[in-house]
């Protein structure tokens, strides 16, 4: 790629704008509200707090009915955001927080009241009226029977049970013009009996209405017979009214009926120094990262940091563009994406050292090392994009939070190392810095002979699998459970306490948090404030009655609060059961997808299988963290291990990538070992270089980061090592044994 001084000139002008302006919008903003800062992002309830409602069930319900309730609300609810949750309190009430918003009323009106769902037949089938226009009633229809009668006589058509999805639409009508509709999709019961339903209403020139929470809400004429499950409702008059009725046909699905209870705008679980210790971390790990690159890469370095400070304003513009919601697995989802991004880079300019090291002129070195490095680049990200893409489209709550966060860094990891980093290394050639010292050369490596000692390594990663392994049956044993899971996985014990004084989310962590931790042993505990009032909401693990007794005295005593106004739940996991296998089988599905894309890619079925296993390598190290630890084990569990598989994956499709680029050069492999030796050896300081830079982002975030940060935090470090182990001293080596010894055919 060859560019004019004048054209170079131009480019750098376009980017150092592009940059300012991207600085100024992330900072500061446009207009009086600062449209596009960062201060603007949404945040989840662990960092700023939102709405939390309580419902209660009205009359008797089995305990199945309710979870599935508390399952489709939590679909319902993440409509307005991917970090809201739904969980149960005692036996009949459901509690549902909503971070980022602070109006209660708002998001009731817009939800709805969940009450009960049902379309009926105009007429019943001894051709007596069920309903008939009513000036005096506000919907304008009156039913002429109870509900019980229209069951017994067979005119409920559907209910809400049977209706599987309702979503606003825009469609063409015969005239040509844009209408509002409502789509609907029926279960295969509901589309049987739809159909029968239609086409007698549409012979008898009848209508179907939809009757809920004791108000006619639609009472569409049946237009054609609906044999395949999906109908639309017309006669919407705008937008708004159209979303209004598909909101209330989902929430209208549900086998219960609820009762509201309560509605808080509660405080962020963390706290506002958890924010301020993990933009600290983040600006601090990136201006480590800025000075490693420059000092290691110099001229390149210098583009790649402004390229990735491009990259970040990017990020953070687009999180706030798509009102994406922020919290603890999104910064994993971030931190990934940036490892991977500074990874990009890295592959690019280890490249270009190597061609000028050859004897290649600086140009031709450019152009050399960023056509090699194309590869290496596109298969490391559109794997890990693989993950990232099914969690986004099947997983739930954090799951989907994370996958969000980590789709748009890689969308934004390549268009700045494939474009940006080019354009501005290519501009600054082009205006007159050419001496290859501005470039740095590869220093002559001998080849690390890591095939002969492939024994030690398999015995290195052996031993601690087996402390891993022996940790989680020792404490199984022990009766203290493989792992230590949280409030999120476990369910725990709610309690409202009202203070003596506004104590600020601050001061609660600061003087209340440590009294809760010492009282009950254990620092698994999430508190919440209560807008406008002096009530705080303290959730921990299970308590018994002794315990729950022992933990209200020593509130009492220590901060004079009232003992009788304390209220006390137990509460669900907010991880349900249906969130669970949403998020394993997702994983399943991700990674079947990312071993046949790595198949394919590299036609060697052991590829595949050796990514396999060093990726359960690391997974398993990173979970004996948590087990010998005693880590809480919650929502970031998944995230964690959802960014080590996009680490670990991303580290050996470099190693991998260089092995395929050798074997095309060696027509036979009878020095196949050496050939893995050097495969390994020329991507060691790209190895090391990433694992460092990817390890300082985690390791501010620990050092700076309150208690919980922490425990989300060392994991992440030691699942990057564990990464960075695995990807030099196994999948090479591995991938040699596989094809060698065990899989010598293909």
């Amino acid at each position: 790629m060859r560019m004019k001084q004048s054209k170079a000139i131009t480019w750098l002008v376009v980017i150092a704008m592009i940059a300012g302006l991207l600085g100024f919008t992330v900072l500061k903003g446009f207009g009086p509200t600062g449209t596009g800062a960062a201060k603007n992002i949404i945040l989840g309830l662990d960092l700023e707090g939102g709405v939390s409602i309580t419902y209660k069930v009205v009359g008797k319900a089995s305990a199945e009915d309710v979870d599935d309730t508390v399952y489709k609300l939590q679909k319902r609810v993440e409509n307005y955001s991917t970090e809201a949750s739904v969980y149960k309190e005692g036996t009949n009430r459901i509690s549902i927080e909503i971070p980022g918003v602070n109006d209660a009323d708002t998001i009731l009106n817009d939800l709805g009241k969940p009450g009960s769902l049902y379309f009926i037949s105009q007429k019943d089938s001894e051709g007596n009226t069920n309903y008939n226009s009513d000036s005096e009633s506000e919907d304008g229809y009156k039913l002429e029977k109870t509900i019980e009668e229209l069951e017994e006589d067979g005119s409920i058509v559907l209910t809400g049970a049977e209706v599987k999805s309702a979503e606003a639409a825009t469609q063409q009508n015969d005239l040509k013009n844009t209408e509002n509709v409502v789509k609907l999709t029926l279960n295969e019961k509901g589309t049987k009996a739809f159909a029968e339903a239609t086409k007698k209403a549409k012979e008898d020139e009848e209508s179907i209405a939809i009757y809920y929470d004791e108000e006619f809400v639609s009472v569409p004429t049946v237009q054609a017979e609906i044999k395949d499950g999906n109908a639309v409702i017309t006669g919407m008059k705008d937008a708004e009214e159209a979303e209004q009725l598909a909101s209330t046909i989902r929430i209208g699905g549900l086998k219960v009926t609820l009762e509201e209870l309560r509605s808080n705008v509660v405080g962020a679980q963390l706290g506002q120094d958890a924010i301020k210790t993990s933009v600290l971390a983040g600006i601090l790990g990136l201006i480590i990262i800025f000075l490693f690159l420059l000092f290691v890469y110099r001229l390149p370095g210098f583009a790649s940091s402004i390229s990735l400070l491009i990259y970040t304003g990017l990020v953070l513009l687009t999180l706030n563009a798509f009102n994406i919601t922020l919290t603890l697995p999104g910064i994993a989802g971030i931190i990934l994406s940036i490892g991977m991004a500074v990874d990009a880079n890295v592959i690019i300019f280890a490249r270009v050292k190597e061609e000028i090291a050859s004897g290649k002129a600086i140009n031709t070195a450019l152009k050399n090392g960023f056509d090699k490095a194309l590869s290496a680049i596109v298969d490391g990200n559109v794997t890990t994009l693989i993950a990232a893409a099914i969690l986004w489209a099947r997983g739930s709550g954090s799951v989907k939070g994370f996958a969000q966060t980590l789709t748009i860094g890689i969308i934004f990891t390549l268009i700045q190392a494939l474009i940006i980093t080019r354009l501005l290394i290519y501009a600054l050639y082009s205006i007159g810095l050419k001496s290859s010292k501005l470039y740095g050369t590869q220093k002559e490596r001998n080849t690390i002979n890591f095939i002969a000692k492939k024994k030690v390594w398999f015995s290195v990663a052996a031993v601690f699998l087996l402390v891993t392994i022996g940790s989680m049956i020792t404490y199984k044993a022990m009766g203290k459970g493989i792992l230590n899971f949280s409030l999120e996985f476990k369910g725990g014990t709610s309690m409202t306490v009202t203070m003596n004084d506004d104590y600020s989310i601050n001061e609660i962590d600061s003087e209340v948090v440590p009294v809760i931790e010492d009282e009950i042993n254990d620092s698994n505990i999430q508190i919440q404030k209560v807008s406008g009032s002096d009530d705080i909401i303290i959730k921990t693990r299970v308590l018994d009655l002794e315990e729950r007794e022992g933990l209200i005295n020593k509130l009492a005593d220590e901060f004079d609060i009232d003992k009788e106004t304390v209220e006390v739940e137990n509460i669900s996991s907010t991880i349900s059961k249906e969130m669970r296998s949403d998020a394993i089988i997702s994983l399943i599905i991700a990674g079947i997808l990312m071993l046949l894309y790595i198949w394919i890619r590299f036609s060697d079925i052991r590829f595949a299988t050796s990514a396999v296993l060093a990726l359960a390598h690391d997974v398993l190290i990173v979970i004996g963290c948590y087990a010998l630890l005693r880590i809480s084990v919650g929502n970031t569990f998944i995230a964690c291990l959802l960014t080590i598989v996009g680490y670990s994956i991303n580290a050996t499709i470099v190693i991998f990538d260089r092995i395929r680029e050798l074997l095309k050069t060696v027509p036979n492999t009878k020095n196949l070992d050496d050939l893995v030796n050097k495969a390994i050896t020329y991507t060691l300081t790209r190895s090391l270089y990433t694992t460092f830079t990817t390890f300082i982002m985690v390791f501010m975030l620990y050092i700076l980061g309150v208690s919980s940060m922490r425990d989300f935090a060392l994991p992440l470090m030691v699942g990057v090592i564990a990464g960075g182990f695995s990807s030099v001293f196994l999948t090479g080596s591995i991938w040699y044994t596989l094809r060698t010894k065990i899989m010598k055919k293909k």
